[in-house]
């Protein structure tokens, strides 16, 4: 029960401040799109909630090389509030644009004209990955130093790092090994890497206010990135019959000459990390927005009143409790997923001929 009522308070503390959000509302009707994308997209300023008419944000750096050169400045310099044009001004004819193809961008006004500056700003997605990262190597060095300090003839360690112990046996025993097979321990390291940096950054986004909330993993250059690593690991520990599987597979030659087989075989090189980037992003980010859409339930009946109001406030709570849920067991599929099909990839990749 104690748990239960745990996911309630972190639900309501997440939602705290959607009925001001004022500026979601249109014709005096809440705009649930609109607060569903504020919350999972990336942003230069970290909105903690909005207690009344004040909004509690914590400011990032701004980090940017302009036609005037480099300037790194706070995001509280922005003003709170665009201007007619859609701009919220900073310094050095810098802004946020609001609206167009730059909408939620930093631009550099020249002659009335938006030019995308050199922008390398800690962003809310960044900042919160930082963050992540620093639980993630304590999670890690904290069992590291108990192995330092004991000998493997030592009793096995409980608590927290025996925690830590038995995720990692289980994961390189039951996906590393049978996915790569012989020589999987030269890749156990990468592997285990990502397995936690993913959880890590999955369990970090449920918690609704920081140091969590982030939406990192629902970000697709960061799967993109983590697809791009396993796809160099892969065709760099590719063997010689590998490629020739794709430029001169075992197929009647007609089909070899004309290069059908080989082509989809090639592009298939391509197509396995662009599936491993798109199921990680997209069932993040469908699992937030769902959590939220479901939570905004609440607030769009709110001014129907009596019992139609508190009969769907309450399915509302039960179907985000459930959803939040879902999300933790989603947090530890979708890490293992991703590093399963990476060992797979990389065991396929250096499949030797029988």
């Amino acid at each position: 029960m104690k748990y239960v009522k745990l996911i309630v308070c972190m639900m309501m503390l997440s939602f705290m401040g959607m009925p001001a959000m004022a500026a979601s509302e249109e014709g005096g009707k809440l705009n649930t799109s609109e607060i569903v994308v504020e919350h999972i997209k990336d942003s230069y300023a970290w909105h903690v909630t909005t207690i009344g008419d004040r909004a509690i944000v914590i400011d990032l750096p701004v980090i940017v090389r302009s036609s005037t050169g480099w300037h790194i400045f706070s995001t509280a310099r922005f003003a709170e509030e665009s201007d007619v044009k859609g701009y919220r001004m900073g310094p050095d004819n810098l802004a946020i644009a609001t609206q167009g193809d730059n909408a939620g961008k930093i631009v550099e006004l020249q002659n009335g004209v938006e030019v995308r500056p050199f922008d390398i700003s800690i962003t809310k997605t960044v900042a919160v990955m930082m963050i992540n990262v620093v639980v993630l190597l304590c999670c890690i060095l904290i069992p590291a130093r108990w192995y330092r300090r004991h000998k493997a003839s030592d009793p096995a360690p409980g608590g927290f790092t025996g925690f830590i112990e038995l995720i990692i046996d289980y994961v390189e025993e039951n996906i590393i090994k049978p996915g790569i097979g012989n020589g999987y321990e030269k890749y156990s390291p990468y592997l285990l890497t990502c397995f936690f940096f993913i959880l890590t950054n999955n369990l970090m986004g449920i918690i609704p206010f920081p140091p969590g909330g982030g939406n990192v993993t629902g970000n697709i250059t960061i799967t993109f990135f983590l697809a791009l690593c396993t796809f160099i690991v892969t065709q760099v520990s590719g063997t010689k019959h590998y490629w020739k599987d794709i430029f001169w597979p075992d197929v009647p030659l007609p089909l070899k000459v004309f290069p059908l087989i080989p082509l989809i075989e090639f592009v298939s090189i391509f197509t396995k990390p662009f599936a491993l980037m798109i199921r990680l992003f997209a069932n993040m980010m469908a699992g937030h927005a769902i959590a939220l859409s479901l939570t905004c339930i609440i607030f769009v009946v709110a001014a129907i009143g009596g019992a139609t109001f508190l009969g769907m406030s309450a399915i509302s709570v039960v179907m985000s409790i459930f959803m939040m849920c879902l999300e933790l067991l989603v947090c530890f599929i979708q890490a293992m997923v991703f590093t399963m099909l990476s060992s797979i990839f990389i065991g396929l990749a250096r499949a030797k001929a029988e």
